[in-house]
């Protein structure tokens, strides 16, 4: 494994770890990380046996870290409106218009544009398939992934935490978020493509 993954896996585990000291929501927290706990115990073996580009590692990286902060907090509780305050002395939420706190709207859209570079440069890789036929393979991926995880996700808090099923999948009270996660990592899937294409074009491809 190259050495500029090894530092990025070894900052998310640290990432992780810093995530969990003084944890705010200790009863959800082990439901939050599992994902990520699970990716990097796996994530040697993983990229010897299937080595991708430093970017596209970085692309997984920098969603788990996303995934990580937003862990630590349940999601729903984020405090980025405070921070914004601390740091420019308005708010972020009031400035949008927003009513809820929608940094998981975040994470969703991190997904769709971090996903799509790996599994292209893997479907290419070890698939043979083309340049653009994996850019929509990867739209796919980002469809039919997103739409099992929400529904995993529900199972999994209905069996493990059936009283803080709300809490834990974030909605806030919104009967359709689930389906707002989705379309929201969909739209940075098809940016994340739209980014690719453009690059495409201009190289002649």
């Amino acid at each position: 494994m190259p050495l500029a993954q090894r530092r990025m896996i070894c900052a998310l585990a640290v990432a992780v770890l810093a995530a969990n000291l003084w944890q705010p929501y200790p009863e959800i927290a082990p439901l939050q990380h599992i994902p990520t706990v699970a990716l990097l115990l796996a994530s040697p073996w993983l990229l010897r046996r299937w080595p991708l580009s430093d970017a596209s590692v970085g692309a997984v990286v920098a969603f788990f870290l996303l995934h990580t902060l937003a862990g630590r907090y349940a999601y729903s509780n984020v405090p980025y409106d405070a921070w914004g305050r601390v740091l420019t002395g308005g708010s972020i939420d009031a400035t949008l218009g927003w009513t809820r706190n929608n940094f998981d709207r975040l994470v969703h859209l991190s997904f769709g544009v971090c996903a799509v570079p790996p599994v292209a440069e893997g479907l290419r890789r070890y698939g043979g398939v083309s340049l653009r036929l994996s850019l929509w393979f990867a739209f796919l991926f980002v469809c039919g992934f997103s739409a099992l995880y929400e529904n995993f996700e529900w199972l999994l808090t209905i069996v493990l935490a059936p009283g803080m099923a709300d809490d834990y999948n974030g909605q806030q009270r919104d009967m359709w978020d689930a389906q707002k996660d989705m379309a929201i990592a969909i739209a940075g899937a098809c940016g994340s493509i739209a980014w690719a294409a453009r690059r495409i074009i201009t190289a002649g491809g």
